[in-house]
Protein backbone atom coordinates (compact mmCIF):
# COMPACT_ATOMS: atom_id res chain seq x y z
CA UNK A 1 0.00 0.00 0.00
CA UNK A 2 1.12 3.35 -1.40
CA UNK A 3 0.92 6.81 0.41
CA UNK A 4 0.82 10.01 -1.97
CA UNK A 5 2.91 12.47 -0.57
CA UNK A 6 1.36 15.77 0.73
CA UNK A 7 2.21 18.82 -1.54
CA UNK A 8 4.31 21.55 0.36
CA UNK A 9 2.96 24.06 2.18
CA UNK A 10 1.66 27.68 0.16
CA UNK A 11 4.33 30.15 0.88
CA UNK A 12 2.94 33.37 2.79
CA UNK A 13 3.76 35.66 -0.99
CA UNK A 14 1.85 32.72 -3.14
CA UNK A 15 -1.25 33.22 -0.43
CA UNK A 16 -1.24 36.69 -0.89
CA UNK A 17 -0.70 36.72 -4.55
CA UNK A 18 -3.59 34.34 -4.88
CA UNK A 19 -6.19 36.58 -3.17
CA UNK A 20 -4.82 39.48 -4.49
CA UNK A 21 -5.48 37.98 -8.49
CA UNK A 22 -8.93 36.21 -7.17
CA UNK A 23 -10.33 39.94 -5.50
CA UNK A 24 -8.75 41.51 -9.36
CA UNK A 25 -11.05 38.96 -10.91
CA UNK A 26 -14.06 39.35 -9.11
CA UNK A 27 -13.43 43.19 -9.39
CA UNK A 28 -13.34 42.89 -13.33
CA UNK A 29 -16.58 40.59 -13.08
CA UNK A 30 -18.38 43.19 -11.23
CA UNK A 31 -17.30 45.98 -13.33
CA UNK A 32 -18.38 44.35 -16.36
CA UNK A 33 -21.70 42.53 -14.81
CA UNK A 34 -23.38 45.63 -12.48
CA UNK A 35 -21.66 49.18 -12.94
CA UNK A 36 -19.60 50.46 -15.70
CA UNK A 37 -18.10 54.23 -16.20
CA UNK A 38 -18.57 55.80 -20.11
CA UNK A 39 -17.11 58.59 -21.48
CA UNK A 40 -19.11 60.54 -23.98
CA UNK A 41 -17.35 61.41 -27.14
CA UNK A 42 -20.08 63.03 -29.03
CA UNK A 43 -22.99 65.34 -29.41
CA UNK A 44 -25.96 63.01 -30.29
CA UNK A 45 -27.55 63.26 -27.07
CA UNK A 46 -26.76 67.29 -26.63
CA UNK A 47 -27.65 69.07 -24.40
CA UNK A 48 -28.51 66.07 -22.17
CA UNK A 49 -25.69 64.76 -21.96
CA UNK A 50 -22.28 66.92 -23.36
CA UNK A 51 -19.37 66.04 -25.06
CA UNK A 52 -16.69 65.37 -21.92
CA UNK A 53 -19.61 63.99 -19.70
CA UNK A 54 -18.66 60.96 -17.62
CA UNK A 55 -21.21 58.72 -16.85
CA UNK A 56 -21.87 55.88 -14.93
CA UNK A 57 -24.40 53.12 -16.36
CA UNK A 58 -26.33 50.80 -14.27
CA UNK A 59 -25.68 47.55 -16.25
CA UNK A 60 -28.09 45.08 -13.55
CA UNK A 61 -31.05 47.87 -14.30
CA UNK A 62 -33.13 45.40 -16.46
CA UNK A 63 -31.29 42.58 -15.58
CA UNK A 64 -28.31 40.08 -15.07
CA UNK A 65 -26.32 39.73 -18.53
CA UNK A 66 -23.40 38.10 -19.42
CA UNK A 67 -21.25 40.54 -21.10
CA UNK A 68 -19.84 39.87 -24.53
CA UNK A 69 -16.24 40.93 -22.75
CA UNK A 70 -13.98 40.42 -19.37
CA UNK A 71 -12.22 43.39 -19.73
CA UNK A 72 -12.37 43.83 -23.09
CA UNK A 73 -11.24 40.29 -23.40
CA UNK A 74 -13.39 38.10 -25.02
CA UNK A 75 -14.14 34.44 -23.27
CA UNK A 76 -14.92 31.73 -25.40
CA UNK A 77 -18.09 29.40 -24.54
CA UNK A 78 -18.98 32.51 -21.28
CA UNK A 79 -19.15 35.89 -23.26
CA UNK A 80 -22.69 35.52 -24.93
CA UNK A 81 -24.04 39.20 -24.33
CA UNK A 82 -27.21 37.55 -23.43
CA UNK A 83 -29.49 38.15 -20.63
CA UNK A 84 -29.70 35.53 -18.22
CA UNK A 85 -32.61 36.70 -16.68
CA UNK A 86 -34.90 39.62 -16.68
CA UNK A 87 -35.69 42.31 -13.17
CA UNK A 88 -37.45 44.96 -15.33
CA UNK A 89 -38.65 45.77 -18.42
CA UNK A 90 -37.12 48.56 -20.90
CA UNK A 91 -39.28 51.34 -20.75
CA UNK A 92 -39.77 54.50 -23.21
CA UNK A 93 -37.72 57.53 -22.72
CA UNK A 94 -34.86 55.47 -20.85
CA UNK A 95 -31.74 56.37 -21.79
CA UNK A 96 -29.08 53.40 -22.66
CA UNK A 97 -25.96 52.12 -23.43
CA UNK A 98 -25.96 49.36 -26.49
CA UNK A 99 -23.84 47.92 -28.82
CA UNK A 100 -24.12 49.29 -32.29
CA UNK A 101 -25.97 47.34 -34.69
CA UNK A 102 -23.68 47.37 -37.23
CA UNK A 103 -20.30 47.52 -35.43
CA UNK A 104 -19.83 45.14 -32.66
CA UNK A 105 -16.93 46.62 -31.26
CA UNK A 106 -18.61 50.15 -30.70
CA UNK A 107 -20.76 51.12 -27.80
CA UNK A 108 -23.66 53.79 -28.50
CA UNK A 109 -25.87 55.88 -26.18
CA UNK A 110 -29.66 56.58 -27.12
CA UNK A 111 -32.91 57.79 -25.99
CA UNK A 112 -35.67 54.51 -26.22
CA UNK A 113 -38.76 55.86 -28.34
CA UNK A 114 -39.80 52.96 -29.56
CA UNK A 115 -40.42 49.28 -27.70
CA UNK A 116 -42.05 46.36 -29.28
CA UNK A 117 -45.20 47.13 -31.64
CA UNK A 118 -45.23 51.04 -31.21
CA UNK A 119 -45.55 52.29 -34.85
CA UNK A 120 -42.91 55.03 -35.53
CA UNK A 121 -42.95 57.76 -37.89
CA UNK A 122 -40.91 61.53 -37.88
CA UNK A 123 -42.71 64.25 -39.83
CA UNK A 124 -40.51 67.59 -40.13
CA UNK A 125 -38.54 66.78 -37.06
CA UNK A 126 -41.84 65.81 -35.18
CA UNK A 127 -41.91 62.26 -33.72
CA UNK A 128 -45.15 60.41 -33.14
CA UNK A 129 -45.91 57.38 -32.09
CA UNK A 130 -49.13 55.23 -32.71
CA UNK A 131 -50.89 57.83 -34.21
CA UNK A 132 -50.06 60.88 -31.12
CA UNK A 133 -47.03 63.38 -31.30
CA UNK A 134 -45.29 62.24 -28.70
CA UNK A 135 -44.49 64.68 -24.93
CA UNK A 136 -40.40 65.52 -25.98
CA UNK A 137 -38.67 67.71 -23.82
CA UNK A 138 -35.66 66.14 -24.02
CA UNK A 139 -35.30 67.03 -27.67
CA UNK A 140 -32.94 69.46 -29.57
CA UNK A 141 -33.78 70.77 -33.34
CA UNK A 142 -31.52 73.02 -34.69
CA UNK A 143 -33.31 73.35 -38.01
CA UNK A 144 -37.39 74.88 -38.17
CA UNK A 145 -39.82 73.06 -39.97
CA UNK A 146 -39.50 75.46 -43.07
CA UNK A 147 -35.93 73.99 -44.08
CA UNK A 148 -36.70 70.17 -43.63
CA UNK A 149 -36.68 67.95 -46.65
CA UNK A 150 -39.20 65.29 -46.98
CA UNK A 151 -36.44 62.70 -48.86
CA UNK A 152 -33.81 63.05 -45.80
CA UNK A 153 -34.77 60.42 -42.81
CA UNK A 154 -33.51 63.03 -40.52
CA UNK A 155 -36.36 64.89 -41.24
CA UNK A 156 -38.88 62.64 -42.39
CA UNK A 157 -39.01 58.96 -41.18
CA UNK A 158 -39.70 56.83 -43.19
CA UNK A 159 -38.83 59.10 -46.11
CA UNK A 160 -40.84 59.96 -49.06
CA UNK A 161 -40.60 58.50 -52.11
CA UNK A 162 -39.07 61.44 -54.60
CA UNK A 163 -41.35 59.99 -57.19
CA UNK A 164 -44.39 60.33 -55.50
CA UNK A 165 -43.37 63.50 -52.44
CA UNK A 166 -47.33 64.02 -52.03
CA UNK A 167 -47.38 60.42 -50.22
CA UNK A 168 -46.73 60.48 -46.43
CA UNK A 169 -44.85 56.86 -45.95
CA UNK A 170 -46.81 54.44 -43.32
CA UNK A 171 -45.03 54.50 -39.54
CA UNK A 172 -42.83 51.81 -39.34
CA UNK A 173 -43.48 49.16 -36.78
CA UNK A 174 -40.97 48.07 -33.62
CA UNK A 175 -40.21 44.45 -34.11
CA UNK A 176 -40.82 41.91 -30.81
CA UNK A 177 -37.33 41.99 -29.08
CA UNK A 178 -36.23 45.49 -30.97
CA UNK A 179 -35.98 48.95 -29.81
CA UNK A 180 -36.01 51.80 -31.43
CA UNK A 181 -33.38 54.45 -30.97
CA UNK A 182 -33.14 58.23 -30.83
CA UNK A 183 -30.51 60.87 -29.43
CA UNK A 184 -31.87 64.05 -28.14
CA UNK A 185 -29.79 66.21 -30.49
CA UNK A 186 -32.30 65.41 -33.38
CA UNK A 187 -30.57 67.08 -36.04
CA UNK A 188 -27.03 65.40 -35.24
CA UNK A 189 -27.57 61.81 -34.59
CA UNK A 190 -27.24 58.78 -36.53
CA UNK A 191 -29.71 56.50 -35.01
CA UNK A 192 -32.22 54.10 -35.58
CA UNK A 193 -33.57 56.70 -38.31
CA UNK A 194 -30.00 55.35 -40.75
CA UNK A 195 -29.59 51.83 -39.30
CA UNK A 196 -32.70 50.28 -38.02
CA UNK A 197 -33.43 48.80 -34.73
CA UNK A 198 -31.68 47.77 -31.83
CA UNK A 199 -31.57 44.68 -30.11
CA UNK A 200 -32.41 43.95 -26.44
CA UNK A 201 -30.19 41.43 -25.85
CA UNK A 202 -27.48 44.46 -26.66
CA UNK A 203 -28.95 47.11 -23.95
CA UNK A 204 -26.17 47.21 -21.59
CA UNK A 205 -27.59 49.25 -18.77
CA UNK A 206 -29.11 52.42 -18.70
CA UNK A 207 -27.19 55.36 -18.32
CA UNK A 208 -28.25 57.07 -14.60
CA UNK A 209 -25.94 59.67 -13.62
CA UNK A 210 -22.94 62.29 -14.35
CA UNK A 211 -20.45 61.88 -11.89
CA UNK A 212 -17.46 63.85 -13.62
CA UNK A 213 -17.48 66.19 -16.68
CA UNK A 214 -14.60 68.07 -18.34
CA UNK A 215 -15.03 70.72 -21.09
CA UNK A 216 -12.05 70.33 -23.29
CA UNK A 217 -12.88 73.50 -25.29
CA UNK A 218 -13.41 75.70 -21.83
CA UNK A 219 -11.46 78.30 -20.46
CA UNK A 220 -8.67 77.73 -18.53
CA UNK A 221 -6.50 75.33 -17.24
CA UNK A 222 -9.02 72.77 -15.43
CA UNK A 223 -12.16 73.53 -17.37
CA UNK A 224 -14.70 71.39 -15.29
CA UNK A 225 -17.96 71.81 -15.42
CA UNK A 226 -18.92 71.40 -11.49
CA UNK A 227 -23.33 72.02 -12.35
CA UNK A 228 -23.14 69.06 -13.93
CA UNK A 229 -21.33 66.46 -11.37
CA UNK A 230 -23.60 64.31 -9.55
CA UNK A 231 -26.57 65.13 -12.25
CA UNK A 232 -28.97 62.58 -12.19
CA UNK A 233 -29.92 61.57 -16.35
CA UNK A 234 -33.93 61.11 -17.00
Amino acid sequence: MTQTKAGAPKSTARQYAESLGLALILAIVMRSSFVQAYVIPSGSMEPTILVGDHIFVNKVAYGLRIPETIAGVHVPGLSTGKYIFHLAPIHRGDIIVFTAPYDRSMDLIKRVIGVPGDRIQVVDGVVWRNGERIADPHAYLSHDATSRSPFLASDNFPPRDPRHPEAVPAPVVVPPGKLFMMGDNRDDSYDSRFWGFADQNDVEGRASVIYFSWNHDGPGALPLRWNRFGKVLD
